[in-house]
Parts: structure tokens; C-alpha cells; sequence
């Protein structure tokens, strides 16, 4: 692993594969240590490509065989996969490949905690954030949301909290985390990872290598270290695990003991009082004090696009979860969903090649009715074609369901689908939604 830990750059020929913020803050990180690498970027205008000194050299269009195989140091955009052609020639021709949370781990000296998993990271991510502020710590939140991580080495720190995706983690070599949490495995990316659920499942559990502490969720077994359950684990989950809700009470248990009542948080949804726990957890492992993570919990109200109610009249919610771009995001929205009237369950877009069948069990009430859209609108549909109906967009959908609803009922935006067949984004789809819930609602 020694060839692994290069961290003196000086005199390397480097080549930054992506440009974007993260590609940005890559050049930035070796311009001041003396190093002036080489840029290209398979799209003919990356963004970024205009904030580039004049010094760097930059290849667009394509990715330069000659620069990659002449490379010293390759460092890859995580959107592209280390089995790409001309990466495999420049590993096989002995270049060092890393992305750019190998960099960060090599520079960093606080303590960092990382967190991943199929759904719930950002949340979890965030809300860490939040109980360290509370705490008053100097605290850099970053990674796969947000700020690049090799900006937060900017600023001091106490800490670093770190979302990863399991695509940063392919190329990552380095992290030693205080603590590190896999919240949950379920299908998304299969087109990266022709072998399946276990390939990508092996890339996630990389967080774990060299990890103090393992935040483990005792309602996925995938979740746990490849060797299983080991010291180093502590667990959160609904009605079991060492970081528990008590479903009937409604509470958050630490070791079988009361510490907090659903009540009294702001974040709504069984999913989310489970990413409060792995929070708890994380909080707890690396010596936050419980009383600040407890008042954390009380006042964060969660992210944009993620199970976030956007409107309410007449008793009638319009709930915008934009953010479940996969089945196991929606399964997550659905899961201990209490209602008094009907759902109206909005679903839609890129599957991503995703077998939809799980949701099945989610959606077999009788109070429910599916709107199903966009590229994979008619496949979704088949999940119950005898309560499903089938628009070309969102927009249609929406309209349809309006004049339907009655007091108790909800308009649920889960849609088990990326956006990019419709729209720019989830943020796009989700302020879509929220548009047009005000003026339907």
C-alpha cells in the first residue's frame, strides 16, 4: 500500500479527469503545492472550464489517452468508472488512480466521520452537522453534498463530517473514520455495477476499512462489515438495535432507555427518526455531548425535496420527496405511513434499469392510488394497473388528482426515478411539484 500514500506532489505530472466544483477544487489543491496538473473532460464545455488559470492545459470532448498514460497521478471524477477503457490502459500501464476524498484523507489531521448508504445520507450528513454546531464545535460538512471536500481543509476544524457516495469510495484508499455508517443497501446504479447488488454493496462497505467505530442498521444485514458483526458495531433501527424507536411509544431509545419523543422533533416519517438514530450514534461515538445532539434533533427540519411536507389545506398534504431518485428511497418514504384518507402516490422518470417489484407490498392498501409518469411511467404503472394511472408528465398527473382530493388525504412526489427524462434535476422536479401544489392546492 506504500505507492498508495504518495502525498508529496512536487515534480508529478498530474492529470484531473472532470472539471465541475469538485474538478475545481482538485486543481486548486495542487496549484498551491507547487503543482500544475493537466485537466480534460468528456464534455466539450464543462462547467468550471472558465474559471481555469491560463496555465492549466485542458482537453475537452473526449478523455486523452497519451495524457492518462503518461500521468504520474490520475485523479478521477467519481461520475466516471474506474472500468472505463482508457483508465483501465493508464492502471494497466501502472498510473496511480484516486478521486478526490483520497487527497483529503492523506491532508486531513481532525478526526473525520463518514457516512453513506443507498438513502438517508444527506439527512444524516447534515443533521451531524447540526448536532456539532450545537456543541459548538468548528465542524466542515461535506463530500458528496454540498462543499468539495478538499475546500473544507480551507478552514480549521475540529471535525469533518463527510456524505460519500459509493463511487467517491471506489478510488479511496486512505479514510481511517472515527466513525463510519453504511445506513442502508438497496438497488440504485446497477448500470455502473453490471455484477449487481454485491458490487455495489462492496463499494459502500469500503467506509469501513480502518474505521474505529461501524454505525450498523440492524434491519439490513447488507449494511454490516463484510466479516459481519464485529466489535467495532453499534446499531440503529425500529424497534430493535442498540440506537432503537420504540414504534408504540413513539420514542427514540439509547440502550433500551428513553431519550427522546418522536414528538418533539421536527422531522416526520419512520425513515427519519431511523437517520436520527444513526446520527445519535455517530454523535455519540466520537464524544459529542448528548445534550446538544438531543436539542439538534428537536429543531432540524430536514433537507429540501426529502419527505418535506410543502403544502397544507383543507387537511390535505402535498408532500414533496423528490430526492427518492430509487426504489429503496420511496420503499423508505412509504414504510410506517399512517394515514386517515387516500395516497395519491406520484411515480416516475429514469428508473436507472431498477426492478420496480419491490414496492409492491408498499402500495397494496386500499386507500391507495398511483400516478405514474414519464420514461418508465408504464412499467411503475404495472405494479397495480388496476389503481394506477398513466400521464406523459408530473404536471398532467397533478391536475388529474386535484379535484379528487378530501380532507386526510395526501399527494405524495416519491418517484423511485432520477428527473433527467423531464427535467434538469430532483431540485427541478421537486420545485416543479411545490409550484404547482400551491396553485392546485
Amino acid at each position: 500500500m506504500a505507492e498508495r500514500l504518495m502525498t508529496e506532489y512536487k515534480g508529478k505530472k498530474v492529470v484531473i479527469v472532470g472539471l465541475g466544483l469538485t474538478g475545481l477544487s482538485c486543481v486548486d489543491f495542487f496549484i498551491t503545492r507547487g503543482v500544475t496538473p493537466r485537466v480534460m473532460d468528456t464534455r466539450i464545455v464543462p462547467p468550471g472550464s472558465d474559471k481555469l488559470p491560463d496555465s492549466v492545459e485542458c482537453h475537452t470532448g473526449s478523455l486523452n489517452k497519451q495524457w492518462l498514460i503518461d500521468a504520474d497521478l490520475i485523479v478521477a471524477s467519481p461520475g466516471l468508472a474506474l472500468a472505463t477503457p482508457e483508465l483501465q490502459a493508464a492502471a494497466d500501464a501502472g498510473v496511480e488512480i484516486i478521486g478526490d476524498i483520497e487527497l483529503f484523507c492523506r491532508e486531513a489531521t481532525a478526526p473525520i466521520v463518514a457516512i453513506t448508504g443507498s438513502n438517508g445520507k444527506s439527512t444524516v450528513t447534515t443533521l451531524l452537522g447540526e448536532m456539532a454546531k450545537e456543541a459548538g464545535w468548528q465542524v466542515g460538512v461535506g463530500g458528496n453534498i454540498g462543499i468539495p471536500a478538499l475546500e473544507l481543509l480551507k478552514q480549521p476544524c475540529q471535525l469533518y463530517v463527510l456524505e460519500l457516495s459509493s463511487f467517491q469510495l471506489e478510488t479511496t484508499y486512505s479514510l481511517k473514520a472515527a466513525a463510519a455508517t453504511v445506513l442502508n443497501v438497496t438497488e440504485d446504479h446497477m448500470v455502473r455495477y453490471p455484477e449487481g447488488l454485491a458490487q455495489y454493496r462492496a463499494a459502500k462497505l469500503r467506509i469501513y476499512h480502518q474505521a474505529k467505530i461501524c454505525v450498523v442498521n440492524e434491519q439490513d444485514a447488507l449494511t454490516l462489515p463484510e466479516t459481519g458483526k464485529d466489535s467495532r458495531c453499534i446499531s440503529f433501527g425500529v424497534d430493535n438495535g442498540d440506537y432503537q424507536l420504540d414504534s408504540e411509544h413513539q420514542q427514540l431509545m439509547v440502550n433500551q432507555h428513553p431519550v427522546l419523543a418522536t414528538r418533539e422533533m421536527q422531522l416526520a416519517g419512520q425513515h427519519n427518526y431511523a437517520n436520527g438514530l444513526a446520527a445519535l450514534a455517530l454523535a455519540d461515538a466520537i464524544g459529542i455531548p448528548r445534550v446538544a445532539s438531543l436539542q439538534a434533533l428537536r429543531t432540524y427540519s430536514g433537507l429540501e425535496h426529502r419527505f418535506q411536507v410543502i403544502h397544507m389545506r383543507n387537511r390535505i398534504r402535498w408532500v414533496n420527496d423528490s430526492k427518492a431518485t430509487n426504489v429503496g428511497s420511496t420503499q423508505a418514504a412509504l414504510s410506517g405511513l399512517k394515514l386517515e384518507g387516500t395516497l395519491y402516490l406520484l411515480l416516475g422518470g429514469d428508473g436507472k434499469a431498477a426492478d420496480f417489484t419491490p414496492l409492491k407490498p408498499y402500495i397494496s392498501g386500499e386507500h391507495v392510488r398511483l400516478y405514474c409518469f414519464g420514461r418508465d411511467g408504464e412499467q411503475l404503472a404495472q405494479l397495480r394497473p388496476e389503481i394506477a394511472t398513466l400521464t406523459e408528465t408530473m404536471e398532467q398527473a397533478m391536475r388529474e388528482i386535484a379535484p379528487k382530493l378530501v380532507s386526510g388525504d395526501m399527494v405524495l412526489l416519491s418517484p423511485a426515478c432520477a428527473s433527467f427524462d423531464q427535467f434538469n434535476s430532483f431540485e427541478h422536479r421537486g420545485h416543479e411539484f411545490a409550484r404547482l401544489a400551491e396553485e392546485l392546492g
